[in-house]
């Protein structure tokens, strides 16, 4: 038994069981113990790879977008630059690169800063950026961002953001908790708690007994201060996750653990907890205030970039192996079987502003 399994048994038989939400909160974010406070994620040493460590191609598309998008708002004096929950910081690094080479005025006008909570992240941010020669501002929340033009972007954010489920019992949606069982192991049990009607999709009437309705009010949250803050100041945002364009019924909640998928339950602190993103909540958070929203998966978004011919110009120089492993890269980014179909994307801007995004049929 992790150590932090043994504090949540011992709360839970204290105090009751806990939501969802608040697991995995505790999970991911208990200072002393928690998964993202603790831990190295990322990697082939850790428990799982984001695209930017994937390929340099993606972080290169990125960069190409974002200043796309800073001319499209009518480049901007003053600009901020930012990405939240930046990870090992290796996005920010190839965007920086790039960007320092297609305008460099554009990178020394601009202001850059990274919302990360953990110190123990930040640090090793502060490794991967070392040597780029820019002043990097970090920032606990995008509430404490200077009033400035953003232009932000954020890879597999929202889906660590903690979600509330609610389970079917008869005619209730009762929220899903955690709780102890006869054995005084940690369990799946049903709260007293139920969610309003209007909150739920369409086809929440006909679900089976015990279907699984996700909700996540914190990642709306999220979306709609970095919408705020772009609809009073300019500017535009870019978001990559894995998860569904519409809202639906069903329960995704997973844990990685070394590359691997793992019982919820099983290892607090010691495994990435994550569940796939409601995309239509986060552009309805986005529209609310005042901004227009694009959707689109990540393969439709990085080949309409110029993923194939940025593949191709790596590859000219490259050897049979090198080749080979560009393609192979390309197929992992934008594949259907990979993280093409899977993952998608959210692009965010003022009303009327002609950012460049695919149309998608």
């Amino acid at each position: 038994m992790t150590a932090l399994k043994t504090r949540i048994a011992g709360l839970i038989a204290a105090s009751g069981p806990i939501s969802v939400a608040d697991y995995m909160a505790l999970c991911l974010f208990d200072p002393a113990d928690g998964y993202y406070t603790t831990r190295e994620p990322f990697g082939a040493e850790g428990d799982f790879t984001t695209a930017p460590e994937v390929s340099q191609m993606f972080g290169e598309l990125v960069a190409v977008w974002l200043h796309a998008a800073w001319q499209a708002s009518g480049r901007p004096a003053g600009a901020m630059l930012a990405e939240i929950g930046p990870g090992r910081g290796t996005l920010m690094k190839d965007v920086l690169r790039v960007l320092a080479k297609l305008d460099a005025a554009f990178v020394a006008d601009a202001s850059i800063a990274l919302v990360e909570t953990s110190p123990r992240l930040r640090e090793v941010q502060k490794q991967t950026l070392a040597d780029n020669g820019i002043r990097i501002e970090w920032h606990d929340t995008v509430s404490t961002l200077p009033d400035a033009p953003l232009f932000i972007v954020g890879n597999e954010l929202f889906d660590a953001i903690p979600t509330r489920q609610f389970a079917k019992i008869g005619a209730a949606w009762h929220e899903r908790a955690v709780g102890l069982n006869d054995a005084g192991e940690l369990a799946f049990v049903a709260g007293p708690a139920t969610i309003e009607p209007s909150l739920l999709p369409a086809d929440a009437a006909t679900a089976a007994d015990g279907a699984i309705f996700e909700f996540a009010p914190a990642r709306s949250g999220t979306m709609e201060a970095i919408s705020e803050h772009i609809a009073a100041s300019g500017g535009a945002g870019l978001f990559f996750d894995y998860g569904h364009l519409e809202p639906g019924i069903g329960d995704t909640l997973q844990a990685l653990r070394k590359h691997q998928y793992d019982d919820v339950l099983a290892y607090p602190g010691e495994a990435d907890l994550t569940s796939h993103v409601d995309f239509a909540a986060l552009a309805m958070a986005a529209r609310t205030n005042g901004l227009d929203t694009h959707l689109a998966t990540q393969g439709e978004f990085l080949l309409a970039m110029g993923l194939l011919e940025r593949a191709g110009k790596l590859g000219t120089n490259a050897d049979a192996a090198g080749r080979e492993k560009i393609s192979g890269e390309v197929e992992r980014l934008a594949g259907p079987d990979a993280m093409g179909t899977l993952f998608k994307v959210l692009a965010v801007a003022p009303r009327g502003t002609r950012i460049p995004f695919p149309t998608v049929s």
